[in-house]
């Protein structure tokens, strides 16, 4: 039987619920044609590179569910090779609850979105906590602020997906609304300026 790297999502029973409620048809298709990437691509690389903010999913050996926001100045998360990706892992509350499942389960999940953008990006891997590499961690730490990176955290890619903007809200990230701002202030200010000149007679 053929594998498809969507499988990681697309169980027998999943396969069923989509059979039952009339899209198994279209995804057979998507399997049979492109299907999911396995690797990074450019496209994925690119999108990483602004990235500033991901929710990363584990659970235990029974199968409870975690989720965990990660978030830092953009590119933070990052690209080690085609099926590697890499972030410091920050001192934070200590519960050491994604430590944990991953001591135990290794299946991991990556959910990333793109508000301004309206884009989403899901990616099914293992996750491994890494300590005692400071040469790794010298590559993952964040170069500004002062937070302290504790571990590393690898991440293997076996699937991605990304899906459509559909009821995806458009927001917009303080900083970059403030960025904005102070570019029309700045272009007022210089009209302003020229204004008066031309008032004054200058």
């Amino acid at each position: 039987m053929t594998r498809y790297a969507s499988d990681i999502a697309f169980t027998d029973t999943v396969k069923a619920e989509q059979s039952a409620r009339g899209s198994r048809a279209q995804y057979e298709r998507m399997e049979k044609s492109k299907g999911w990437p396995t690797t990074v691509t450019p496209d994925l690389a690119g999108f990483l590179t602004d990235v500033r903010s991901f929710y990363l999913g584990t659970a235990n050996a029974e199968g409870q569910p975690y989720i965990q926001h990660r978030g830092g100045h953009a590119g933070f998360l990052k690209v080690l090779d085609e099926r590697t990706l890499g972030f410091a892992d920050l001192a934070g509350n200590r519960q050491y609850i994604t430590a944990g499942n991953l001591a135990e389960n290794p299946r991991a999940f990556i959910f990333l979105m793109d508000y301004a953008h309206r884009r989403r990006v899901k990616i099914w891997g293992r996750a491994r906590v890494v300590e005692n590499d400071d040469e790794l961690l010298a590559r993952l730490r964040p170069q500004v602020g002062h937070a302290v990176a504790e571990r590393a955290i690898l991440f293997e890619i076996e699937a991605w997906d990304r899906n459509c903007p559909q009821h995806i809200p458009q927001l917009v990230a303080i900083e970059d609304v403030e960025a904005a701002l102070r570019t029309l202030q700045d272009r007022i200010l210089l009209l302003e300026a020229e204004l008066e000149q031309v008032r004054s007679g200058h």
